[in-house]
């Protein structure tokens, strides 16, 4: 006898959470691969890995193998899909400099969903991707410490925010990159499938709790890891800024404080105010750029934001005791390898 034939509602359910993965050129392969197996664990129950409450497609113009930055090769699943099969659409990026990142049909693509109102994630230098296709004008874009200064030299029209992981800004999410792709997926997930789907996932990969957008990114060599938040997120604008010294008064204004009460927040935990922490860094900083060669000491104290070389000498001898000309001859040959930059 015949078995009887399914019913309709033993069809699986159509997925809530639906993603399409573009793979840069050189991609960061952690930033792609926690992000998707933060859906792939929301997916299903247990681990299975059906895709069944949520569903992704990794795209390609070309079908040819996509090389991560670290030299593994990944073969795309499709061709480029339309946009509206889709809830949002990622863009993976990686190594900046490495010729060019996506083709002429992958940006005509990115332009086409993007006029469809497909939502456009880059995540890590996948913000530059979208930046250069011209889908970021006059938007905040989320990007690492690290690439802070490239976005800031590459456009004028896109304003980088680099003390926080990742920023929604409706039909643009912008992404910092490395384990911030795992927090990013999983506000997704909690979004379009539920809070319990979101932990799930995060749980399996040994995140202890999902992290809001807000959260401050790991701090660079300069920035005291033990600070507070506002603290370091401070420090984090100053470490951004040391050739153009941001005004205390902007740093307090960028964290909704006053400044009276930034520079009470900055001597009780470092003893000491902000003004003096900035300049601090911006000497420890110089003294680093002595370690090269080819840059004079008034190049050194332009790329500072000193005035001019005495100003920079004169801070210089008051932080280390000897002047920059002395120490680049005794001290920076043994400082070389050094590989942390901190002033606390």
């Amino acid at each position: 006898m015949r078995p009887p034939a399914p019913s309709a509602s033993s069809k699986p359910p159509a997925a809530r959470l639906r993603v399409g993965f573009i793979l840069a050129n050189h991609f960061t392969l952690t930033a792609f691969s926690t992000f998707v197996d933060t859906l792939r664990l929301a997916a299903d129950e247990g681990d299975g890995s059906r895709q069944i409450h949520s569903s992704w497609s990794v795209m390609s113009a070309s079908g040819k193998p996509v090389r991560a930055s670290c030299g593994v090769a990944l073969l795309p699943q499709s061709e480029l899909l339309a946009p509206g099969r889709f809830d949002y659409i990622a863009v993976i990026g990686g190594l900046l400099h490495k010729g060019s990142q996506i083709d002429a049909a992958t940006a005509a693509y990115l332009k086409s969903a993007a006029a469809a109102g497909v939502p456009l994630i880059g995540v890590c230098t996948g913000s530059f991707v979208l930046a250069r296709a011209g889908l970021m004008a006059g938007r905040p874009c989320c990007v690492s410490w690290y690439h802070h200064r490239d976005l800031i030299d590459e456009f004028d029209d896109v304003t980088p925010v680099s003390d926080r992981i990742f920023l929604d800004d409706g039909d643009r999410i912008t992404c910092s990159g490395g384990a911030g792709a795992a927090d990013l997926a999983a506000m997704l997930v909690q979004r379009h499938i539920g809070g319990s789907s979101a932990r799930k996932s995060l749980n399996v990969l040994l995140f202890d709790a999902p992290r809001p957008a807000s959260s401050t990114q790991p701090a660079p060599p300069y920035v005291l890891q033990g600070a507070s938040e506002r603290v370091r997120r401070a420090t984090l604008l100053m470490e951004q800024n040391l050739a153009a010294p941001l005004p205390t008064t902007t740093i307090a204004a960028r964290l909704d404080m006053s400044v009276r009460q930034l520079d009470r927040l900055f001597h009780t935990e470092l003893g000491i105010g902000p003004a003096s922490v900035y300049r601090a860094m911006r000497v420890e900083h110089g003294r680093w750029m002595l370690q090269g060669v080819g840059q004079s000491i008034a190049d050194v104290a332009s790329l500072t934001g000193f005035a001019d070389a005495a100003h920079f000498s004169r801070a210089f001898r008051k932080q280390f005791g000897v002047s920059p000309s002395q120490w680049r001859q005794t001290a920076a040959p043994a400082a070389s390898g050094a590989a942390e930059r901190r002033i606390y």
